[in-house]
């Protein structure tokens, strides 16, 4: 199989470059089991196949794409790759950076004549960012074991689409989701390369960076009900009004997580029922988004606005209940996988990140490590969300880098 130089992450991005704009929000809304993420699927499946790799999906949705060795054995492999779903209005880079960069760093290793020792495989997760069902990586859990099968099947969208509908939909049979121990004992180490989602790179004048650790973050959901009424009639007295309660809430959020170094706290998704101009609300559902290093002071955060919340409501004469719907311990990725990276990327700088990734997830299970590429505004979950062409491709040359270390 002949390959060429031309096949390069920016060439690879441009192809997919018209697949999931969003009209109304710019950029890419590309959920799960949606028509632009089958096309981009499909995509990757014809590009792998035109490098040689054999590609196959297995029952949690992923896709591997395979560079085998003479012996065919998909055994003490190593894996890379990242996920091609985006958030609502996201950018072009988020998730099919990774891709991009896997594809092209395995082109420029067969162009140059390379034979790995050990299989490579390109791993693509479906539903990375829970944009769709609320639960964010969830091929990557559900692979672990994080996630339940039953749990899953009845997550539903925003449309009140279960997974289960929404699989069957698209054609994907969800009936042996869960649990791969055996298809993850096939990958040695893990590597995934991410646009740097910060500044960090960007301040220290560097182009690609090694990740140290995943900040420790969850999502909890908040529901409080009040009394629905009519706008006109009804005297500021008499109101129960769980949208106040609602608004207090993401101000005492965004003062607990300015009052902790490093941490982050965000309310991102706020939705209203009825959601009508002239009608009082009576109910107010949002999401809290909390972040530390440390796990403890994460759920202190959280402690402190669950308790200001009640607060709140009590005062409003609603009701409120929190719920956590996931945590993601702070992953501190393999410190043995990581030296290796740096005796091959010397000059990188060691960067943590608050972004999950499936990378971080897959840690608790076999060695992991991320690398990142330069962001000049740090913008990320945006359509402003940008890396120049050339660190674009420096990113993928130092993957290739990466993956010829580990696999001699």
């Amino acid at each position: 199989m002949t390959t060429t130089i031309t096949f390069t992450p920016n060439a690879l991005l441009s192809e997919i470059a018209d697949i999931g704009r969003d009209p109304v929000r710019g950029g890419y809304s590309r959920p799960v089991f949606s028509p632009p993420e089958q096309k981009l699927n499909q995509w990757f499946i014809e590009k792998a196949a035109s490098l040689g790799l054999d590609v196959e999906q297995d029952r949690n949705g992923i896709l591997w794409a395979w560079w085998d060795t003479p012996s065919k054995e998909r055994t003490n492999a190593i894996g890379t790759g990242s996920h091609l779903d985006s958030v609502p209005g996201g950018g072009n880079f988020d998730g099919p950076l990774g891709v991009a960069s896997a594809l092209s760093a395995v082109a420029a290793l067969k162009n140059e004549g390379f034979e790995p020792s050990r299989p490579i495989a390109i791993l693509v997760f479906p539903e990375e960012e829970g944009s769709r069902f609320g639960l964010a990586c969830l091929s990557s859990r559900l692979a672990t074991g994080a996630a339940t099968p039953e749990k899953v099947r009845t997550l539903t969208d925003p449309e009140g689409i279960t997974y289960a509908e929404a699989a069957e939909a698209a054609g994907f049979d969800h009936s042996s989701i869960g649990a791969d121990k055996e298809g993850l004992a096939r990958l040695a180490q893990f590597v995934e390369l991410h646009i740097e989602q910060g500044k960090g790179l960007i301040d220290l004048d560097k182009p690609v960076a090694i990740a140290g650790t995943i900040l420790g973050h969850g999502r909890w959901h908040a529901r409080i009900t009040g009394t629905g009424d009519h706008a006109g009639t009804t005297r500021m007295q008499d109101r129960h009004d769980p949208m106040l309660v609602g608004a207090h809430i993401i101000s005492a959020v965004r003062e607990e997580g300015q009052s902790v170094k490093q941490a982050r706290a965000t309310v991102g998704r706020f939705e209203v029922t009825p959601g009508g101009t002239n009608v009082i609300a009576s109910q107010v559902d949002l999401w809290i988004d909390v972040r530390h290093r440390d796990d403890e002071t994460t759920k202190a955060i959280v402690e402190r606005i669950t308790q200001r919340a009640q607060q709140l409501a009590e005062a409003e004469g609603c009701k409120i209940r929190i719920d956590e719907e996931s945590f993601s311990p702070t992953v501190h990725f393999d410190s043995k996988l990581r030296e290796a990276m740096k005796s091959v990327l010397a000059s990188a700088p060691v960067l943590d990140t608050g972004a999950g990734h499936d990378a971080g997830i897959l840690s608790t299970h076999i060695p992991t490590g991320m690398l990142f590429v330069r962001n000049p505004t740090g913008t990320s979950h945006s359509p402003a969300e940008f890396a120049e062409a050339e660190d674009v491709d420096t990113g993928a040359l130092r993957l290739a880098d990466v993956l010829r270390h580990l696999s001699l």
